[in-house]
């Protein structure tokens, strides 16, 4: 089963030209979201993909995608995430990650199984997902109203409880629910 999340980013800078992941219009958050959805305690996850939709300048929208079954070369830590990033906003290539020309409604209409995180949703744990779910969610500012009615569309508003999570909280908590799920299935 893959495992895909969606962050929209209203601010992350799409060019490479920064000084640090924060001054980078927030780069700080889409890095923490793929250190939770590709990471575990001393490995890879397989089968995530990891979309940041980057809607900074200098030329906006982009698309950073991360595929966990191709990175390489990509120790959690920071400072090489920064550098990394800072590389394929550039230009150049890194093994199992991709930028490009995408929008956020563009990416979407591609996706089956959406589910995108919200307060108000049904709690998660009362939804079946299906299979190779797919979750959006926004940055530390939100999801954009048109944007999460455009996706809600084609998908379930589903919430983790009363409390806000950072994006990032919330991805490691959706791979908690799915792992807790493939257990639960496996024993089955």
């Amino acid at each position: 089963m893959v495992r895909e999340f969606i962050l929209y980013s209203r601010t992350g800078r799409t060019s490479g030209n920064f000084k640090s992941l924060y001054d980078a219009g927030r780069l700080d958050v889409v890095y923490q979201c793929i250190l939770m959805a590709i990471y575990e305690s001393y490995a890879s996850r397989r089968d995530v993909l990891f979309h940041a939709i980057l809607n900074g300048p200098p030329d906006p929208p982009k698309e950073l995608l991360i595929e966990s079954n191709l990175l390489r070369d990509a120790p959690p830590e920071q400072g090489n995430w920064e550098r990394i990033i800072r590389k394929v906003l550039s230009g150049k290539s890194h093994p199992g990650i991709t930028v490009k020309k995408n929008n956020f409604q563009a990416l979407v209409e591609t996706k089956r199984n959406l589910y995108v995180l919200e307060k108000k949703g049904i709690d998660i744990w009362e939804i079946e997902i299906g299979e190779n779910p797919v979750f959006v969610l926004g940055d530390q500012i939100g999801l954009p109203k048109n944007e999460e009615r455009f996706a809600l569309r084609r998908g379930t508003k589903v919430s983790l409880g009363e409390r806000e999570y950072t994006s990032a909280q919330c991805i490691c908590i959706l791979n908690y629910v799915l792992d807790r799920l493939k257990k639960n299935l496996s024993n089955h």
